[in-house]
């Protein structure tokens, strides 16, 4: 028999999705949070007009949060590292006899 630990994250009574970490189910609680701040704002604009628009673009900003802070010039865009170049293979020149 095997014993499987599962996180479940609950909203209001209601479970929303489980997670085998417990670090991705904190995320997720996060993201529904943040989903929870934007809803508000958006429904203020007049270019999302239904109920299911506005969910639909704070689930997307919520995901995006990272492109989102650095669109607003909150965050710096992460530095690329260049990628390291490929070892030369050596090869053994044949010893002259």
């Amino acid at each position: 028999m095997a014993v499987i630990t599962q996180y479940v994250v609950v909203r209001n009574g209601e479970e929303k999705m489980t997670f085998t970490s417990k670090a991705e189910a904190d995320a997720h609680d996060k993201m529904l949070d943040m989903v929870d701040e934007l809803v508000p704002l958006l429904e203020k604009s007049e270019a999302l007009t239904s109920e299911q628009q506005v969910e639909d673009m704070a689930f997307f900003l919520a995901r995006e949060r990272e492109q989102v802070l650095i669109a607003l010039g909150a965050k710096k865009p992460a530095k690329k590292k260049a990628p390291k170049p490929a070892p030369k293979a050596v090869t053994e020149e044949p010893t002259p006899e």
